[in-house]
């Protein structure tokens, strides 16, 4: 699989819950990417923001619990809309969205765009998990597909896991160990 010459958005999200149209984004993370000619990534940038949430009240405790929220850390966060005209400063263009479980994080932010009218910066989306149920669906020792267990099976660090870009950039690791020709 070969992604040379496209624009990647490695992008994760944290919510104060599982509904996109009830719960909000709470932290953005994006790592840019670009595949050389030789297979190699180049990182051309990458950004973490925490979003105000505007209804906390509809948070889940558990959903903040494990996405570390605490009011005072996001007393100076951005709007909604602030977060994703950066996100669309940041690519500068279009690009290729790559999450884990893309789904949750594209269900989010298509809700957020469309909500505020601002364009989103994506034409094409790929999802880790999906790829790694392809690579791995007949290989009895890979149980579980999470972004924990395939960092696991990988040997990929993620100490700060449930945080946006901790999570981005242990994607855009998994994802290179994906497409990996073995």
């Amino acid at each position: 699989m070969t992604f040379k010459g496209k624009k990647l958005a490695f992008v994760d999200i944290e919510t104060t819950g599982t509904n996109p149209w009830k719960h909000e984004i709470i932290e953005l993370g994006c790592l840019i990417a670009k595949q050389n000619d030789d297979g190699s990534f180049a990182v051309l940038g990458e950004f973490e923001v925490k979003i105000k949430p505007e209804r906390i009240e509809d948070a889940e405790p558990e959903a903040l619990r494990i996405n570390g929220y605490d009011e005072a850390q996001w007393l100076f966060a951005h709007t909604m809309e602030e977060a994703l005209k950066l996100m669309a400063q940041k690519i500068d263009g279009e690009a290729t969205f790559i999450a884990h479980n893309v789904t949750f994080d594209y269900s989010f932010l298509v809700n957020a765009y469309g909500r505020l009218g601002v364009k989103e910066p994506f034409f094409h989306k790929y999802d880790t998990l999906t790829m790694a149920m392809m690579k791995y669906r007949f290989d009895e020792e890979v149980q579980r597909l999470s972004l924990k267990a395939l960092c696991e099976k990988f040997g990929i660090k993620n100490e700060k896991a449930h945080t946006a870009l901790a999570d981005v950039r242990a994607t855009f690791e998994v994802f290179k160990k994906l497409i990996a020709r073995n």
